[in-house]
């Protein structure tokens, strides 16, 4: 079957229109966010629906708080482990993406990925954990879109806020009271370090087993004049 041109420029202007709506939707999505804190996110509604497939029981524990609540270890602790340059570059990090390309020639394989906490925090906002193409593409779209519209201070906040640290457990006063019976503002340096070294895999570590990653963080927060 043949499509007629101008079939194929109204199917080609209905996507184009698609793609605008959805980054319009974005884009207003994050300027709402500059002073709320979002109801979900991506990955909350992946991990509800995954609970509805394996039929495991989903409790999902999610209480934002302000950043003025949260302990500055943590805050400390998350930049020195995720993004050490978070304060210097504008959504990416040239400099670490050079270094893992670097050790992906020679290594093979990165040990460390290269995605700031912009762009984690505009994965976890609007998309799911999965490695797609599609949703490296969008992820990384959205990157500067997120950095223009929010202060630095307000993508940490929302970065804390909503990231997982366990099995429903989403932003750290929800990971503070699971992992340690405390809140996010009686972090210790110790616990935030241990804390952060659960972020790349929140599912899978638990804090009591982090102690030499804890260590390493700690002595970037160091290195780092935290």
């Amino acid at each position: 079957m043949k499509f007629r041109r101008p079939t194929l420029r109204r199917i080609a202007a209905g996507v184009g229109l698609f793609f605008v709506a959805l980054y319009g939707f974005w884009f207003s999505m994050l300027v709402l966010y500059r002073w709320i804190m979002p109801p979900f996110t991506g990955v909350q509604l992946e991990r509800r629906i995954e609970s509805w497939f394996t039929k495991v029981p989903y409790q999902k524990r999610y209480q934002p708080k302000p950043i003025h609540l949260i302990s500055p270890q943590i805050q400390h602790a998350i930049i020195a482990a995720e993004d050490g340059r978070f304060y210097q570059h504008h959504g990416f990090d040239w400099q670490q993406i050079e270094l893992v390309l670097e050790k992906e020639v020679k290594q093979g394989r990165p040990r460390r990925g290269a995605s700031t906490i912009t762009q984690q925090l505009v994965k976890n906002l609007f998309f799911t954990t999965s490695r797609s193409p599609i949703r490296k593409l969008f992820e990384i779209t959205l990157t500067p879109v997120a950095e223009l519209v929010l202060p630095k201070e307000r993508v940490l906040e929302l970065y804390l806020n909503v990231i997982e640290w366990g099995p429903g457990v989403f932003g750290i006063e929800a990971a503070a009271q699971y992992h340690y019976h405390t809140t996010a503002f009686r972090l210790t340096r110790d616990q935030a370090a241990r804390l952060a070294a659960c972020v790349p895999a929140p599912r899978v570590r638990r804090p009591t087993g982090m102690d030499n990653y804890a260590q390493i963080i700690e002595e970037r927060m160091r290195m780092m004049g935290y």
